[in-house]
């Protein structure tokens, strides 16, 4: 090889490392990215810790629910505690305004939400959320819903929507139908099905997901999950 087209190769070579890069479709249509982080059980009196199951119930119902956004991407929980396993940045079991963010960095987010939830005597629960940008750092919106524990997917749905819009992310499709009635104390069996598969404790959580569909039957997650045990 002359010195002429060495030289040229080397131009074009060079020419090629400096140029910027051209945007994707990918990049030009990314979509927001929102992740749950798991709730923090607040619940007060003796019987508090048997509302344990709620910390990963709420979060998973939520990720269904908002998922129902085409125009967003919410990560997956299984992805969001895979993560928190891997990291250890949880301390306590208690998610934080900075554990959520340093999360949110990890996970490619640009919203993270994180809460906790209690009780009252009169069974009564409350949902706490709050949403903060993963790049500013900032809380971005603040929200509460409560009501009786009959229905938690109730409160799920008015969360969800309440959120979508206080985060300005696009507009929720309009939802129809009514929402399946799901009793609170499902929803603790549920998520304590998922906090024993997510241990490993295959075993129990097929217990678990049992126990939901006979007081739920077809409850479809429930379902789901028993066949992603099965198929591991």
């Amino acid at each position: 090889m002359n010195r002429n087209i060495r030289s040229s190769m080397l131009a074009l070579a060079l020419a090629g490392l400096s140029a910027p890069l051209a945007p994707s479709s990918a990049q030009g249509t990314a979509k927001p990215t929102v992740a749950i982080m798991y709730f923090n059980n607040n619940a007060i009196g003796p019987t508090a810790r048997e509302f344990d199951g709620l910390s990963k119930g709420i979060p998973d119902f939520l990720v269904t629910d908002m998922a129902g956004n085409a125009s967003i991407r919410v990560i997956e929980r299984d992805q969001v505690q895979k993560l928190v396993d891997e990291q250890k940045l949880v301390t306590g079991g208690q998610v934080d305004q900075a554990t959520a963010v340093k999360i949110g960095k990890l996970l490619g987010a640009q919203h993270m939400i994180f809460g906790g939830f209690m009780n009252d005597p009169r069974g009564n629960v409350r949902i706490d959320a709050r949403a903060v940008s993963v790049e500013s750092g900032e809380i971005e919106y603040t929200e509460r819903v409560q009501d009786k524990g009959d229905n938690i997917m109730e409160l799920i749905e008015r969360l969800a929507e309440k959120m979508n819009g206080g985060m300005k992310l696009p507009g929720r499709p309009v939802r129809t139908g009514a929402t399946p009635a799901l009793p609170i104390r499902v929803a603790v069996l549920y998520g304590k099905a998922l906090d024993m598969a997510d241990r490993g404790d295959k075993t129990r959580a097929v217990e678990l997901y049992n126990a939901v569909l006979r007081e739920f039957p077809g409850y479809a997650p429930a379902e789901s999950g028993l066949a992603r045990i099965k198929g591991s």
